[in-house]
């Protein structure tokens, strides 16, 4: 099956071990399974809600599938499963994680099932998104609040958690 024309975009996280190393490693697994368009910087974000633990490390991804949105989640989970999280163990919700990846965007589509819910609910809340986002898909407009992202990152409070450039998380091509 082609791809989708639809943009989708995946966030990345991590706070344990090499950050950096399992952010590119997920990058790798999900070219495996679909065509990666654009990909932010990482960015490094202080933890939110539960704050006693490492910062993260935080990138966004566009990219065409030519999954649907509950079959890429499935397939996300299971990348995250093989590179090192266990969710199943978790003791700490919003806890530190080995990686973390949420399906944020599927195109236009507003999906509310028991299992997902695109846009990603707290999309329009999280500077550890909106930042990478921005910073590749500046005017990409959330299906549901009609603002692009740019709009949304300048309508974040100004104390709203640090997040700052890290490193490139791939080499730009000539």
């Amino acid at each position: 099956m082609p791809p989708s024309t639809e943009q989708v975009f995946i966030s990345l996280g991590s706070n344990l071990g090499d950050r950096l190393r399992h952010l590119h490693m997920a990058l790798e697994g999900l070219r495996t399974f679909t065509t990666v368009l654009r990909v932010s910087s990482a960015y490094e974000s202080e933890p939110v809600e539960y704050t006693a633990q490492p910062w993260f490390l935080n990138a966004v991804l566009c990219l065409h599938t030519p999954l649907e949105p509950e079959a890429l989640l499935v397939r996300m989970l299971e990348l995250e499963r093989l590179l090192g999280r266990d969710r199943s163990h978790q003791a700490i919700p919003k806890g530190p994680r080995v990686l973390d990846l949420d399906l944020i965007a599927y195109g236009e589509r507003a999906v509310d099932t028991p299992t997902l819910t695109l846009p990603h609910p707290a999309l329009h809340r999280r500077r550890f998104v909106l930042q990478p986002l921005a910073e590749i898909a500046p005017g990409w407009r959330h299906p549901v609040l009609g603002m692009t992202a740019h709009e949304l990152l300048r309508a974040l409070p100004a104390n709203d958690g640090q997040v700052r450039r890290f490193a490139p998380l791939e080499e730009p091509t000539a």
